[in-house]
């Protein structure tokens, strides 16, 4: 892969970790889908932290502006907005029940079950399922037209969010030693190498789910 030749890519810049963290990925073909099931990964969107919030609520917390939440508390959030979604760079209005805004798994479920989680702990799936670095809330249409894709089969639409999204791709599959198929790490190392100082973000949540969740 050539470098770019000026700017702050340019041939003095060194590659930045995000970049430098794909050579770490284990890369093989990708598994079959067989026994691939939602509830492998636990009750959606369960209480790991141990917040006594669920974990979709808290991303929205997290990533929405101008939150409320219903009947005056401080959990169950009603309303909000993303402002902006990074998959589109447009604002998309949050209202609980008739929501255009859905949590996206970075790493899709049925991705990481057939590059690894098939052969998983239970808990270690939960907590895949429920990692906040492995969650963003978006903008439902292109969320729901990803798919299960991965960097070599979608990347959001809004092109000044892809280095973000790979970084973040690559951080989800480094810390749970979920692998990556030949084109997926040249995708993320063509994405990456327009932006080679892109960190590889840190999350802190632990990568086994409290004994008291149980998935099948």
């Amino acid at each position: 892969m050539e470098e770019k030749t000026e700017g702050p890519s340019g041939p003095d810049a060194k590659a930045g970790p995000a970049l430098a963290a794909v050579d770490t990925l284990t890369v093989k073909g990708r598994a079959p889908k067989t026994g691939y099931d939602r509830d492998r990964f636990g009750s959606p969107w369960a209480d790991t932290d141990s917040n006594r919030c669920g974990t979709r609520d808290d991303i929205l917390k997290r990533d929405l502006k101008d939150v409320k939440y219903r009947d005056g508390g401080d959990c169950e959030v009603s309303s909000g907005v993303l402002s902006p979604d990074p998959y589109t760079g447009k604002d998309v209005t949050f209202v609980r029940g008739r929501s255009q805004v859905d949590i996206d798994h970075l790493v899709a479920l049925s991705d990481a079950w057939q590059k690894g989680a098939g052969k998983w702990e239970p808990g270690k799936r939960i907590a895949f399922a429920n990692d906040p670095l492995n969650l963003l809330a978006v903008d439902a249409g292109p969320n729901r037209g990803k798919g299960e894709g991965d960097t070599a089969t979608w990347l959001p639409p809004d092109k000044g969010y892809r280095c973000v999204y790979v970084a973040r791709q690559v951080a989800v599959k480094k810390k749970y030693e979920v692998w990556v198929t030949g084109a997926e790490r040249d995708a993320m190392k063509r994405v990456l190498s327009d932006c080679p100082r892109e960190k590889l973000p840190i999350g802190g949540a632990s990568t086994a789910a409290p004994g008291r969740f149980h998935a099948r």
